[in-house]
Order: structure tokens, then sequence, then C-alpha cells
């Protein structure tokens, strides 16, 4: 499995975050986004997006149960 870190996390890249994590072949290993919040991210793949689960947990971005870091 390919893995994978997000500088910044704006439209397109949330798109490729949600395309990879329902791909299963790349691990979105730590996304960088010193402007937006976990639960700004939360609210955006929710809410712009019709597959799969998201939430905060641990300071971290939960996606289809897969974690990710948040820095």
């Amino acid at each position: 499995m390919a893995k994978v870190g997000l500088n910044r996390f704006g439209h397109i890249r949330h798109l490729v975050a949600r395309a990879a994590f329902n791909s299963g072949k790349v691990d979105i290993v730590p996304i960088n986004d010193a402007f937006i919040d976990l639960n700004y991210m939360v609210y955006i793949l929710q809410y712009d997006s019709t597959r799969g689960t998201v939430k905060a947990e641990d300071r971290r971005l939960v996606i289809n149960g897969k974690p990710t870091s948040i820095f």
C-alpha cells in the first residue's frame, strides 16, 4: 500500500483523501494544514461527500475507521 501525506486540506486535496480512503490502495499518513482545524476537516468531508463515515477522535481524522494524524 502506498503511503501519502497531504499538505493543506483544500477542496481538491480533501477529494483526493476521500478517493484514497475509498480505494484501499493508498494510505493517507499525515495531513498538514495550519489553517483548518480538525473539526472543520470532519465537517468538510461529512457534507461534501456521499459515502463513508467521518469523525474526529483523539486529535485524528478517522475516515471509514482509518485514523490519520493531523499536524
